[in-house]
């Protein structure tokens, strides 16, 4: 049974990463035939994002532990329940990123700020 909580877990981190890139790519227009990449600030964007769904699988079973003692909470919920949230704070964090002109993505022949 760990085998296959495991396996849903890393499929939901791995969904998460997938929305998170397509949410963000969605705010950036491009040229026709032109490619888009990313940004410095991008790849930050996604290595923090990596970071806080790493962090969640080591610390979200121990967090719904503390959060709800007397509750038996199965860690699979616990950590579908963080990726879920870490989804959701990417959201105003890409939001204010691109209010501050730090683009995370640009087309392939832009300069590194990107079209904000």
């Amino acid at each position: 049974m760990p085998a296959a909580a495991n396996a849903i877990c890393a499929f939901t981190a791995l969904f998460i990463v997938g929305m998170v890139w397509l949410r963000t790519v969605m705010h950036y227009a491009k040229a026709p035939g032109a490619r888009r990449s990313l940004t410095a600030a991008g790849v930050i964007y996604f290595a923090v994002l990596g970071l806080v769904l790493v962090a969640g699988w080591f610390a979200a079973p121990q967090a719904a532990r503390a959060l709800a003692p007397s509750a038996p909470v199965a860690p699979t919920l616990a950590r579908v329940v963080w990726f879920l949230a870490a989804y959701y704070l990417f959201i105003p964090l890409h939001l204010i990123l691109k209010a501050r002109g730090a683009a995370v993505f640009r087309a392939a022949d832009s300069p590194e700020r990107g079209m904000a």
